[in-house]
């Protein structure tokens, strides 16, 4: 009984789903999208909020920090304004034609034998166009994005059994809560997941609730990073036993230079 425990154990696969961050992790950080992104917030806090244009640098910045987004800040500190507007203002302008299909990583992600799901603080339009750019829209079995957590009835609906809870009433990494949605949400056990973010500070909050970490547009090694990659497409690389992962003897999933952040 005992040798029959053992080897189950040593032949179950270390990982059983790969959870992956969208923005300056599917692509770079040097493409420019993140920059444009950052520059229609501000726009949008000055021509729609009537938010004064000196301050909204440093408050863009000071509510990204604190809040998660720019947008959780805005709506934490009193700002009433449609979610759908804001998303069509801040990223249904952005140039994305600077994407282009990737033929490399698509490869990567249809041979590696791991269930892939995406997890992202964008909304779900931004995500579709981002993936259709990148040729990648066929690549996930399940996307994790803001209507996700945030649906449009009430936010008090969200489970709130975990300890840390943000001060703002839009869910969103990287707070615990949002983790613990998605998780929730997709069947995602996070002992047995790898979690690929550019946030350092999302990658934090990941260790804390039990995911294996890899830290995307950096070589280094720091607090909450279990591996680091300058570029996705060194998965295999770093990884090579990912695509060894014999997935019908998974688990059932469970029910239950460093790259710079954009304020979305």
């Amino acid at each position: 009984m005992e040798h029959g425990d053992c080897f189950q154990n040593a032949t179950a696969p270390k990982y059983d789903c790969l959870l992956f961050d969208v923005d300056d992790t599917l692509y770079p950080l040097s493409s420019g999208i993140s920059a444009e992104c950052t520059k229609n917030i501000i726009d949008y806090m000055i021509n729609k909020l009537g938010i004064e244009e000196d301050k909204v640098p440093v408050m863009c910045a000071q509510l990204y920090k604190e809040y998660g987004t720019t947008m959780a800040g805005l709506r934490a500190i009193g700002y009433d304004f449609d979610y759908d507007d804001y998303h069509s203002f801040v990223h249904g302008r952005l140039p994305y034609e600077w994407l282009k299909t990737d033929h490399t990583l698509r490869n990567l992600l249809h041979t590696v034998p791991i269930r892939k799901v995406i997890f992202s603080n964008g909304n779900e339009a931004h995500v579709a166009k981002v993936l259709s750019r990148l040729g990648l829209e066929d690549c996930f079995e399940d996307i994790i994005c803001f209507e996700t957590l945030n649906p449009t009835k009430t936010s008090e609906e969200l489970d709130s059994s975990c300890d840390e809870v943000p001060k703002t009433q839009i869910l969103c990494k990287p707070f615990e809560n949002a983790f613990q949605q998605a998780f929730k949400t997709a069947g995602i056990n996070p002992q047995k997941t790898l979690f690929f973010d550019d946030s350092i500070r999302n990658l934090q909050t990941a260790k804390i609730m039990g995911l294996h970490t890899i830290w995307v547009g950096s070589s280094q090694k720091t607090q909450g990073v279990d591996y680091s990659l300058e570029s996705i497409h060194n998965m295999k690389e770093a990884l090579p036993e990912l695509w060894e992962a014999d997935v019908e003897k998974a688990d059932v999933p469970y029910s239950g230079k460093s790259a710079i952040e954009a304020y979305v």
